[in-house]
């Protein structure tokens, strides 16, 4: 059985990321949502959430997935999204290289395709190995690919910070792929 927190957060990813019309809750275009409106959505549509509750999941998250508003009254997921949101990053050099945790069964078509965001936004890349690791495991024996960033960033492709450390990117195109 999942841990409170874990659904929470799973919540959360879930109406601040892809779904809040699935509660009835509006994000504005930067993806912002009040959250007094977001604890009465919840809790009217069957998710018990107390604020208490809500403020620990954002502070504990390991993966700080979410933030609040400098006034605390709004919170918005920091990446990840398949709605289209405004997160207001500004373009930012990368390192040399970063990185993108995978499994085997896709490589034939990244090998083909490059990297894409699919539902999402953009494509999530890591800053060391050992968080590529991480993300590659969530679906099998992970492998760990090694963007060449800081050529793709010279030749004129944007790349961005988010508020949780995320590397994210429109594409990575195979030329700028290292294949393990």
């Amino acid at each position: 059985m999942e841990r409170p927190n874990t659904q929470i957060s799973k919540f959360l990813s879930l109406v601040l990321r892809h779904q809040p019309e699935s509660i009835g809750l509006s994000l504005d275009e930067r993806g912002w949502a009040n959250i007094d409106d977001l604890l009465d959505a919840a809790n009217r549509t069957g998710t018990t959430i107390d604020r208490n509750q809500l403020l620990q999941v954002v502070e504990n998250n390991d993966k700080r997935r979410f933030s609040l508003s400098d006034d605390g009254t709004m919170i918005r997921a920091n990446q990840g999204h398949s709605i289209l949101v405004d997160l207001e990053l500004s373009p930012v050099s990368p390192p040399d290289r970063l990185f993108h945790g995978t499994v085997e069964r896709f490589l034939d078509s990244i090998r083909e395709q490059g990297l894409r965001p699919g539902a999402r936004q953009h494509v999530h890349l890591s800053k060391d190995v050992a968080t590529a690791t991480t993300v590659g495991k969530r679906r099998g024996k992970p492998v760990i690919l090694t963007i060449r960033s800081a050529v793709m960033h010279a030749d004129g492709l944007d790349f961005f910070l988010s508020a949780n450390g995320v590397w994210l990117t429109a594409s990575v195109p195979v030329d700028y792929i290292e294949f393990p």
